[in-house]
């Protein structure tokens, strides 16, 4: 069985789509996934299935609108895809501390994609980064390093100019995440 992890956009936030970790886990247990696992509020879990990707990702998002009544997009990812992930930031060891010394927040973010950008979604974005905001397109992941909140980004903001949607994790959770991955693995 391969492990995934389901990055869950837009729930929990600002007082929109509340989803109980406990009635998650549940509606995934019923569709059949098993070892299912959540991690923090924002829409994270672990599960494992035999199941491809893009037909579990539909799966899981027709199944959660179903049991909850609100569309989910669903980013999904391997174990071993979220461990090169964490394993290979683009940004340099002095730039992310340069970040960090100027933000009073976290500074170190990965935007999970369905799939790479276009060209042209990259072209739409780019007058939105701000000088102290930086961005790394890796596949279907998008590494953004602010100077400042991600509160007050613009390009944070304008993520979805790419042309497909997106959810965010900082840094600290992608790599929880990989090391939860790995134990189930």
């Amino acid at each position: 069985m391969t492990v995934y992890i389901a990055l869950l956009r837009g729930i929990n936030v600002g007082g929109k789509n509340k989803i109980k970790m406990a009635e998650l886990k549940s509606v995934l247990e019923a569709m059949g996934l098993e070892r299912v696992q959540t991690y923090i509020q924002s829409g994270n879990v672990l599960l494992a299935s035999d199941e491809e990707e893009e037909p579990l990702r539909m799966r899981l998002e027709q199944g959660i609108e179903g049991a909850l009544g609100f569309p989910v997009p669903v980013m999904l990812r391997t174990a071993e895809e979220l461990e090169r992930t964490a394993a290979s930031c683009p940004f340099t060891e002095e730039e992310v501390k340069a970040a960090e010394a100027s933000s009073e927040a976290e500074s170190l973010y990965v935007a999970f994609l369905p799939a790479p950008p276009s060209e042209a979604g990259i072209a739409r974005l780019e007058p939105y980064k701000q000088e102290n905001e930086a961005y790394r397109i890796e596949g279907r992941e998008v590494f953004l390093l602010f100077h400042n909140s991600v509160r007050n980004s613009k390009l944070a903001v304008h993520l979805s100019k790419l042309g497909v949607p997106s959810t965010v994790r900082n840094w600290k959770t992608v790599n929880k995440l990989a090391a939860l991955a790995r134990e189930m693995s």
